[in-house]
């Protein structure tokens, strides 16, 4: 079971890491319009759209990434002196009652927001560019599923926490403990080195 919500884990991690670069596309951008404007004073006409659909993008490619790691903002200042058993009880409620709910929701509302976009080959009225938005809107249903898939691996979480009593893995523990045994291996490499050369030195 455990592995099975790793492999979630990364799943997630792949789609938050790969559309994290959309900050780096969204800094270029900003930053020639800032050159075209203020240097050139030749302004470009898909500046802003540009902006809102990168940061779009951006905000929602990487949601299940966050929940993945336990990141969203939550208000702990009472669920971080509960007891696992509790906090476990808690989170499973709430994303029985709210989540699971709210994603379904989300993706039936944004599959039918984006294909009414896809049949207008809707165009942004912000801009004289006339940008397509039809992709950004594909995005809505797209990010559901994947935050719905997460939030299935965290009601696993959950249930195998009231089981055991205590949190299982995440993909960021994981990642920890091989970085510490890779750093380990590479430690006792070099004192097998250090040795066999006092070795070689003293012969």
């Amino acid at each position: 079971m455990e592995a099975f919500l790793i492999v979630i884990d990364r799943i997630s991690a792949g789609i938050g890491k790969v559309f994290g670069w959309t900050i780096v596309v969204l800094t270029l951008g900003v930053t020639y319009e800032v050159f075209m404007r203020k240097l050139l004073g030749a302004p470009t006409r898909w500046a802003y759209d540009f902006s809102y659909i990168m940061y779009g993008t951006l905000l929602l490619m990487t949601g299940a990434y966050t929940l993945s790691r336990n990141g969203h903002v939550r208000g702990d200042f009472l669920y971080r002196t509960w007891r696992p058993r509790w906090q476990a009880a808690t989170d499973l409620v709430l994303y029985v009652l709210f989540f699971v709910p709210a994603m379904l929701a989300l993706m039936y509302a944004g599959y039918t927001f984006a294909g009414m976009s896809w049949r207008f080959f809707e165009r942004s009225i912000f801009s004289p560019a006339g940008v397509p938005i039809y992709p950004l809107k594909t995005l809505i249903p797209i990010a559901a599923a994947f935050l719905l898939l997460q939030g299935l691996a965290e009601i696993g979480r959950c249930i195998m926490c009231l089981r055991q009593g205590y949190w299982p893995q995440r993909l960021a523990d994981v990642e920890e403990m091989e970085t510490t045994i890779l750093h380990e291996q590479e430690r006792l490499r070099q004192l097998e080195a250090e040795k066999s050369g006092r070795n070689g030195a003293g012969r």
